[in-house]
């Protein structure tokens, strides 16, 4: 459990995963760029951009998504954060972030990235600074019942072919 860790975890994820898209493909690049310059990129003390850990939560049945509405960006996005030197891997971290941000347990994590995503954002550094998601697909048991935590201003299921309009989620 170390920063080198994380990183050699995002590296090997990035390395061995298959955009579905031309500007997934070219994000994967630059974030594999962007690790290769950046040793303790994976933590938030890194100030020009740093991997975060999302996970995009969807219901047993897959027909719904959970989402939260979140104080800073003002968006409805999917649960996630920032990797802590504690976490062994990247998708640790995003089980980490979604349990403690739904309430729910028993979330089961898919292996591999689910997709990429990057946000300038202000984050509790309180500086400018650019978050790299790496993007989980998580499921939730049946029955879960998500609980909002502090980090959220609001916190619920979508059905995938009706997600809030102020959202910039694209769902595969």
């Amino acid at each position: 459990m170390s920063a080198e860790s994380l990183h050699r975890s995002a590296t090997d994820l990035l390395e061995t995963w298959s955009p579905p898209t031309g500007s997934d493909q070219s994000l994967r690049q630059a974030m594999l760029a962007f690790l290769g310059s950046a040793p303790r990129g994976c933590l938030r003390e890194h100030a020009p951009g740093h991997i975060t850990a999302s996970a995009m939560v969807f219901s047993h049945d897959e027909r719904e998504v959970l989402l939260t509405l979140h104080p800073r960006v003002g968006l409805w996005i999917q649960l996630g954060g920032h990797c802590e030197e504690y976490d062994d891997t990247v998708p640790a971290a995003a089980l980490r972030e979604a349990t403690e941000e739904s309430g729910i347990a028993a979330l089961t994590l898919e292996p591999g990235l689910y997709g990429v995503q990057a946000h300038p954002i202000v984050c509790s550094l309180g500086v400018p600074t650019r978050h790299l998601d790496l993007v989980f697909k998580v499921t939730a048991p049946k029955g879960a019942v998500p609980v909002r935590s502090s980090e959220s201003t609001d916190l619920r299921w979508w059905p995938v072919d009706a997600l809030p309009a102020d959202t910039d989620l694209i769902l595969r």
